[in-house]
């Protein structure tokens, strides 16, 4: 068999399994397993039908999300030109007293006294070219540090969530889901300053 014969073939053999795997994502999203009080995902990015005769909004990473552990959940929304959010929902909010869990690994001795829930975790994200939201921060109670993070939109209903210092390539990657209902009960909003 000659050598543009095969080229041709191999180059054919590609696209049939470029178009079989885009067929396979293109459909509808796994079903994660998710905490009491949260929906399976629905269709759209905000899990409403739009009305007939309108086209459906693209996806976006606004909404409530359900983190990787499914003990917590962030609302994202503007902030201005950026993306910010907060903690909105927590599995266990309170500590083995009652009392409201605080942010007491902080780094920064003044902030210790913060209610994790309803805390802002995330700020700066910034809208990138290829559809992806960077150059902003995340901050993880859990270990009282702060880091870079982008994230971007892997369907409707799933959310890639990419921590780094700094170099990306010694980055964490979590997958979060949105949320298709309230999760109760939900975290206080924040008080004005």
């Amino acid at each position: 068999m000659s050598k543009l014969l095969r080229l041709e073939i191999n180059q054919h053999w590609r696209f049939l399994l470029v178009l079989f795997c885009l067929m396979l994502t293109s459909g509808a999203p796994a079903v994660a397993q998710q905490p009491p009080g949260a929906a399976r995902p629905s269709p759209g990015a905000s899990g409403i039908a739009p009305p007939p005769g309108q086209p459906a909004a693209p996806p976006s990473p606004i909404g409530v999300w359900i983190d990787h552990t499914g003990r917590g959940a962030v609302e994202i929304l503007s902030c201005g030109v950026a993306l910010c959010g907060r903690i909105v929902w927590m599995q266990q909010p309170n500590d083995r007293t009652g009392k409201p869990l605080r942010d007491q690994l902080n780094e920064d001795r003044s902030k210790r006294n913060r209610q994790i829930c309803g805390l802002q975790v995330i700020g700066g994200l910034q809208a990138m070219r290829d559809g992806s939201w960077d150059r902003g921060w995340i901050y993880d109670p859990e270990q009282g540090e702060s880091f870079d993070v982008e994230i971007r939109l892997r369907s409707a209903d799933v959310l890639q969530v990419k921590g780094y210092k700094g170099l990306k390539f010694l980055s964490e990657t979590f997958n979060w889901r949105r949320a298709t209902e309230p999760l109760a009960p939900a975290c206080p909003a924040p008080q004005p300053a």
